[in-house]
């Protein structure tokens, strides 16, 4: 636990290792894997923790990421939802093809847990075990990360000022987060791309589909995925500006129809809608002084292939431990924190770029002309094909590459 001194006329000063900015997926996962390390941290949330549970987000947890938790003693955390068989359904031009993305080894699978109940379930464990988690933290602040020790400096809830000092800062905040914004400007590299394409995405309390189901068709790309036993995420290629507003019920559920060529799809009420737009960005390194982005703090993927809540997964798994490390005296893992993550992110962002353009430019060729139409419909032939391909395909998303596998946390 963070020690507390209270000075007279001044902020409440505290001290403790670790900093975490953040309570998603990476923030949360940092925080109870350090717990797990008995390295004491505080996690600073600026929202609230019903605002937290609210947000809605990837729902499968790929099966390097089980295995992870597994190996840390926390299987529990990802138990919120049914596990993945392993089929993916293409759907083209109305012609199912399943393609399994299990690649063969032993050992628990994916599991399809939603962003919201996997968040709930790592903070129920982080509080369970004594976590210190502080909601509704504003103004935050960073300041001497290339020193020693770091400073983190907030306003609580209740108006009272605050200032801690750390050994190290977990930037788990996200793209708009103030950790990525605080590393000045010429220091890192920030690769961005932008695919041209938006979504749709729509979330309904509406039955699930049997398998995720990405539908290829000239009216454009749709994906059915489930959410829970009676609730679907389903996603619409629309322009990258469109308006949410410009989607009324009728015309969500007579697209879906016809792209995921399903003319009884059962609707069912509309919880949620949203347009975004499709694109990646790296930021490299991964790290400024004692400053260490996790997450989508330092990259944003495209969402084909699930790899976004994964990747940030994995950057805590190597954080946390490197910190482990370093507590022990041994700091070569924080020094080459930034280079193993990328080497893993840069993969996931190849596979969701090639699944982003193979999907898209397979059905509505109107910006891809048909060439790269022709293209995309041979990559898709050859995966639903080739025992070769699918295995490449499964060793992709289940994140199980052996030559970038890391040991446990002992």
């Amino acid at each position: 636990m963070a020690e507390a001194h209270n000075v007279l006329g001044e902020a409440e000063t505290e001290s403790t290792t670790v900093v975490v900015i953040g309570a998603g997926p990476a923030g949360l996962t940092v925080a109870n894997l350090l717990r797990r390390c008995g390295v004491d941290c505080v996690v600073l949330e600026r929202g609230s923790r019903a605002h937290v549970a609210r947000r809605q987000r990837a729902g499968i947890v790929e099966t390097r990421a089980v295995r992870m938790f597994e190996s840390w003693g926390l299987a529990d955390v990802v138990r919120g939802g049914p596990p993945h068989d392993g089929l993916l359904e293409f759907r083209i031009d109305g012609e199912s093809r399943f393609v399994d993305d299990r690649d063969g080894s032993a050992g628990s699978g994916a599991r399809l847990c939603p962003q919201q109940v996997l968040v709930e379930n790592l903070t129920a464990a982080h509080l369970a075990d004594g976590g210190d988690l502080r909601y509704e933290a504003a103004d935050v602040s960073l300041h001497d990360l290339t020193g020693d020790r770091p400073t983190v400096r907030y306003r609580a809830a209740d108006g009272t000022r605050h200032s801690i000092t750390c050994d190290f800062v977990a930037g788990c905040d996200g793209e708009h987060g103030v950790t990525r914004t605080a590393v000045p400007e010429g220091v890192a590299t920030v690769h961005t791309f932008d695919h041209g394409i938006g979504w749709l995405t729509v979330l309904a309390d509406a039955p699930p589909p049997a398998h995720p189901l990405l539908a290829v068709s000239p009216e454009g790309f749709a994906a059915h995925f489930p959410r829970g036993p009676r609730s679907s995420r389903y996603y619409l290629q629309c322009p990258p500006d469109d308006d949410p507003g410009a989607w009324p019920d009728d015309r969500v559920w007579d697209a879906l129809r016809t792209r995921l060529a399903d003319p009884a799809l059962v609707a069912g009420p509309i919880t949620d809608r949203e347009t975004f737009r499709l694109r990646g960005l790296v930021h490299e390194p991964m790290r400024h002084g004692q400053l260490f982005l996790v997450g989508d703090a330092a990259h944003i993927l495209s969402p084909m292939g699930g790899k976004g809540m994964n990747l940030a997964l994995h950057d805590a798994d190597l954080f946390v431990r490197a910190v482990r490390d370093a507590v022990r005296g041994d700091d070569t893992a924080l020094r080459d924190y930034s280079r193993r993550c990328l080497r893993r992110v840069w993969s996931d962002q190849e596979f969701s770029h090639w699944l982003t353009r193979t999907v898209h430019e397979a059905g509505d060729d109107t910006d891809s002309g048909p060439f790269l139409r022709r293209l995309a419909r041979a990559r898709l032939d050859r995966l639903v094909t080739s025992p070769g391909a699918r295995h490449a395909f499964a060793e992709l998303m289940t994140g199980l590459d052996p030559a970038r596998e890391e040991t446990g946390p002992a």
